[in-house]
């Protein structure tokens, strides 16, 4: 099994320090109590978004597809391994959220409840492609495509993360890809596969944990002496 072909938007480095949280976008709030005015704008517009879709105004799908389209290729791509299978997966998510607006009850973000979709899309090709290989002959196995690499990521590094993101539980890969590269808060992420937030920080925990085992070099004996 080949390893994934990561569309990584950042220099592949795990580190034990703690994470810097500068280019996170945490909702902030003011000294009165009440969210910030930037909050309250993206929560009205999501909501005016939702409500145009559920009204069937194809410029609202458009619109929706120019905030979230490439971030949603990138997600499906990081999930599945290559660009045409994410392109397949991100079509096939716009037309089960046109199918499936009127479900839609506002218990969670318009868009986060869009990311959930795409999530679980990408569980079914994944699991598609699985059942695909287990009855197909081993002679014919797929030939693994030669991905673009990653801007700002030594081959060499990049090669050995992604193996090391190959071993890791589908959870634990996918709660760090969303967290990790798509830039997803805890409780996004638990929106969308279903967990609370405390499993997805647990989650997160333990893969960046095993990634460190995995990318560490080993210690010399000289060095364990000390």
């Amino acid at each position: 099994m080949g390893t994934m072909g990561l569309a990584l938007p950042w220099k592949a480095r795990i580190s034990s320090m703690p994470r810097e949280r500068g280019t996170r976008v945490e909702p902030s709030e003011h000294f009165a109590g009440g969210p910030s005015p930037a909050v309250v704008n993206a929560l009205s517009e999501d909501a005016a978004l939702a409500a145009a879709c559920r009204s069937g105004d194809l410029r609202a799908y458009e619109r929706l597809y120019a905030m979230h389209g490439a971030r949603m290729k990138n997600l499906a791509r990081n999930v599945l391994g290559n660009p045409i299978d994410a392109e397949d997966a991100v079509q096939e998510t716009f037309l089960k959220v046109q199918r499936s607006i009127a479900s839609f009850r506002g218990q969670s973000s318009f868009a986060t409840w869009t990311y959930r979709i795409l999530i679980n899309t990408c569980y079914d090709a994944r699991r598609s492609r699985l059942r695909k290989k287990e009855v197909a002959n081993h002679d014919s196995e797929e030939t693994p495509r030669h991905e673009p690499r990653a801007p700002g990521a030594h081959p060499a590094l990049r090669m050995a993360l992604e193996r090391a993101l190959a071993k890791l539980t589908q959870h634990q890969r996918d709660v760090f890809l969303l967290y990790e590269v798509e830039g997803f808060r805890h409780a996004e992420i638990a929106r969308m596969l279903e967990m609370t937030e405390a499993a997805s920080k647990n989650t997160l925990f333990q893969a960046k944990k095993n990634l460190r085992q995995m990318l560490e070099p080993p210690r010399s004996s000289a060095a364990e002496a000390r």
